[in-house]
């Protein structure tokens, strides 16, 4: 009987350190950084697409104009996406809503605009609006030039480089009495003199400003 005793009682001890032993090759992952473990960030939930993240331009700035290319875009509605010129009367055509008014509105403006017609036809809408290609950007010089008209204007062109655009004085012009008129808010227009005797002679430089979308030049 006590040597059956003995015998259970070593069969035990021998399972007992077996069991008590680590399995070779096996990795404890409990309470490891996220970062310290070979497999983090397998299980985490994948990252947003891009293509499903909604973006939008808004500037308050610029005033798109007539023969403008704008991309409008509205998000999950491809029939909607689409570039589109600014029509001679300023106004652009839309699926569901039909003509609306671009010219004089800045982009943000515009995505308002769009956004509460088609809000009777799409629930939550989300519109974006960029001026894709500005061709709206002239200004204009009349009087005693040799071309008078309109003429698309660059960056830095002054009323002396306007002039010279147009071909330059006519015999009899007003080289004292020039001005520009600059459009305003409200339908108000600004005045700027220019003398150009004097800018020739290096008097007051700084009255040959730089021309602004819309401007006109007169050369009386």
């Amino acid at each position: 009987m006590k040597r059956l005793i003995h015998c259970a009682f070593g069969v035990y001890l021998v399972f007992a350190f077996l069991f008590s032993r680590p399995i070779s090759g096996q990795i404890s992952t409990t309470n490891s950084p996220v970062g310290d473990s070979p497999g983090a960030g397998l299980n985490q939930p994948p990252a947003q697409p891009a293509a499903t993240q909604r973006t939008t331009r808004t500037d308050d700035t610029f005033i798109i104009g007539n023969d403008d290319v704008l991309a409008i875009s509205v998000w999950k509605e491809p029939d909607l996406t689409k570039q589109i010129p600014v029509r001679s009367d300023g106004k652009i055509s839309l699926p569901l809503i039909g003509d609306i008014q671009a010219a004089g509105r800045t982009p943000s403006q515009l995505e308002l605009d769009i956004t509460e017609k088609l809000k009777s036809y799409i629930t939550d809408p989300q519109v974006a609006v960029i001026v894709q290609q500005i061709n709206s950007l002239k200004f204009n010089i009349l009087g005693l030039v040799s071309k008078p008209g309109s003429y698309p204007l660059t960056a830095g062109t002054t009323i002396v480089d306007a002039v010279a655009i147009a071909g330059g004085f006519k015999d009899f012009a007003k080289r004292k009495g020039v001005y520009v008129l600059r459009p305003g808010p409200g339908g108000t227009e600004q005045r700027y003199g220019f003398n150009y005797q004097e800018f020739i002679k290096g008097k007051d430089t700084k009255q040959n400003i730089m021309l602004k979308p819309r401007d006109t030049v007169i050369v009386p």
